[in-house]
């Protein structure tokens, strides 16, 4: 069985983070948006926790890490409340459409 090292988790975490950027960049659906952030969250996660698996000098990787889930999900709740809102008021989750909020 081959071993899994610290670079197979870094490339796993760098995928999870591109294709979240990606779908950041190229939707305009907002609850896309919201689930490519979470992506992009997950990514920084594994990096830190297998930074820390790897170099077990403090558990300061899985503390951040638990605080990057907190404001992840502090970001969800915010973030559904905002597109609820936008959809009331355009019948729509684009981005674009969501200029109708600010005033």
């Amino acid at each position: 069985m081959p071993d899994i090292g610290l670079g197979h988790y870094l490339l796993l975490a760098f995928l999870l983070f591109t294709v979240g950027a990606v779908g950041f960049l190229m939707r305009r659906n907002a609850l896309i948006v919201l689930m490519s952030i979470e992506l992009m969250l997950n990514g920084a996660n594994l990096a830190l926790v297998a930074f820390n698996r790897y170099h077990p000098v403090d558990h300061a990787g899985q503390v951040v890490a638990l605080f990057v889930i907190a404001i992840a999900a502090a970001e969800a709740a915010v973030g559904l409340a905002i597109i609820v809102s936008l959809y009331r008021l355009r019948r729509s989750v684009r981005t674009d459409d969501a200029d109708a909020m600010k005033g």
